[in-house]
């Protein structure tokens, strides 16, 4: 009985190698892969700007494109913040093959990132900024299915994170 009743504790602790949490070594079918339409469905973050920003994140489509460079992406990007609508097409995806990483690229400032093993329709991400854990998902479409919610929370219960941590778009 004792066993049972600990069971749920048990489970419920994060494991010390979290086997959901793999990134995606690049190869010839990465990129694309990549290419295409995207909506961003939610974010996570411990770092508190981005936080802040995600809580003003209403909707958000994005669009990666190849460029002249085949390390490059470009990036159309389509974002209601509030209440006012931002249309971006000036960013870049930079690939960075030897360590399987992206850098998203706008003027000055630039994020890195992991792409993560996932369900081929979802674009999950392991961002690299700060040493603070933040995971974001984006899809194909704007709903999720069961399998690739649960997909997503078994990747955030790998970084410690809980739903309830979850901003996600309107």
């Amino acid at each position: 009985l004792t066993l049972l009743l600990a069971l749920p504790l048990a489970l419920a602790t994060e494991p010390t190698n979290c086997t959901q949490l793999v990134p995606v070594t690049f190869d010839n079918a990465t990129v694309p892969r990549l290419l295409g339409h995207w909506v961003y469905i939610a974010g996570v973050s411990r770092y508190r700007p981005h936080v802040e920003e995600l809580k003003v994140l209403r909707y958000a489509v994005f669009t990666f494109s190849p460029s002249s460079h085949e390390d490059e992406l470009n990036v159309t990007e389509i974002m209601r913040l509030n209440e006012t609508c931002v249309t971006r097409n000036t960013s870049k995806i930079q690939i960075f093959w030897h360590n399987s990483t992206l850098a998203h690229v706008e003027g000055q400032a630039s994020s890195t990132a992991k792409l993560m093993q996932s369900n081929t329709d979802l674009l999950i991400l392991k961002h690299l900024n700060d040493n603070v854990p933040t995971l974001s998902i984006s899809a194909r479409t704007a709903n999720l299915t069961k399998e690739q919610t649960e997909e997503f929370k078994a990747h955030l219960h790998c970084l410690g994170f809980t739903e309830e941590d979850v901003i996600s778009t309107s």
